[in-house]
């Protein structure tokens, strides 16, 4: 009878080299297949960033030209003085900076309302207020519209900024209610019990714990408000309460009905408005990422 030789096992610096080479090769695949879909997504911002700094000769030159040379800052400068910008960026600073602030305070005092509180029918109303982020937003535009209109408020900053001030949108009251429900109901219990009421738990317990998810909230709610153009349209109408959107749209214009497009101009203009979204974003980006992964997290 013929013994056969035993099986060596691998040593551990085998396991590892296995372990290492496998993850390596993960990450290749993973980067090889992110580097397209980053390029495809960077590139109109390359293409916006090269036109502004462009001679007006060489916008529509064929084949295009990747790197201007000469390069003219003074696109820039020709771009801002163009229409007072200055005092449209204060408009637009002035709705954005209103909308969040009342936008986290009742957003996040709703959120924590459905959270914590037990009343009949919570169950219910929350499933109506989620149900209604299947609604349109041009569906409720005229009704909106008529009672802005009752009250005076057209060609003012109010339609713009009040909605905000009345719990925000079911998206982030959605998103800060799952995240409060991640902190433990025991915290809650330990304030009470020291004599805490609702108000100081949602003040001093709440809030501070779900920095990530304002965070999120304060990202998106930023964004909405500096980039609208639909709303400003609708309810302004004075050229001295215009924002930053519609001083952009003003210029696409004023080009509408000439042979040549000044086209350095408009993207010049369009990064200079941009720019303020890119720079929050990406200061706020750990922030931001740890809000939305932790979102719906059971503690």
């Amino acid at each position: 009878m013929q013994l056969t030789k035993p099986r060596t096992l691998p040593s551990q610096r085998t396991l590892n080299f296995r372990k290492w080479f496998r993850s390596f090769r993960f990450k290749t695949i993973i980067t090889i297949l992110i580097i397209p879909g980053a390029i495809l997504f960077i590139a109109p911002f390359l293409w916006m960033v090269s036109t502004s700094l462009k001679d007006p000769k060489l916008v529509f030159l064929m084949p295009p030209q990747l790197i201007p040379n000469p390069v003219l800052w003074d696109n820039y400068v020709r771009a801002m003085t163009r229409l007072p910008f200055g005092h449209y960026a204060m408009n637009t600073i002035q709705i954005t900076v209103l909308c969040l602030i009342g936008h986290l305070l009742t957003a996040s005092t709703t959120a924590y309302g459905f959270a914590r509180l037990r009343f009949p029918g919570r169950d219910f109303l929350f499933i109506l207020l989620i149900s209604t982020i299947m609604l349109p937003s041009q569906v409720t535009l005229i009704p909106s519209f008529l009672i802005f209109r009752y009250l005076g408020w057209v060609d003012t900053f109010k339609p713009l900024i009040v909605p905000d001030w009345l719990g925000g949108v079911p998206f982030t009251v959605f998103l800060l209610r799952q995240f409060i429900s991640t902190i433990p109901i025991e915290m809650d219990e330990a304030a009470k019990m020291e004599g805490a009421s609702f108000f100081d738990i949602y003040w001093r317990i709440i809030l501070p714990l779900i920095k990530p998810a304002l965070a999120a909230v304060s990202i998106f709610v930023f964004l909405w408000n500096w980039n609208d153009f639909f709303y400003a349209v609708i309810y302004i109408n004075s050229q001295d309460k215009w924002t930053l959107q519609l001083a952009l749209n003003a210029i696409r214009r004023n080009f509408a009905d000439r042979a040549f497009v000044e086209m350095e101009i408009i993207m010049a203009a369009s990064i200079v408005v941009m720019l303020p979204c890119l720079i929050i974003f990406f200061t706020a980006q750990r922030l931001f990422i740890q809000g939305i992964v932790f979102t719906g997290i059971k503690a």
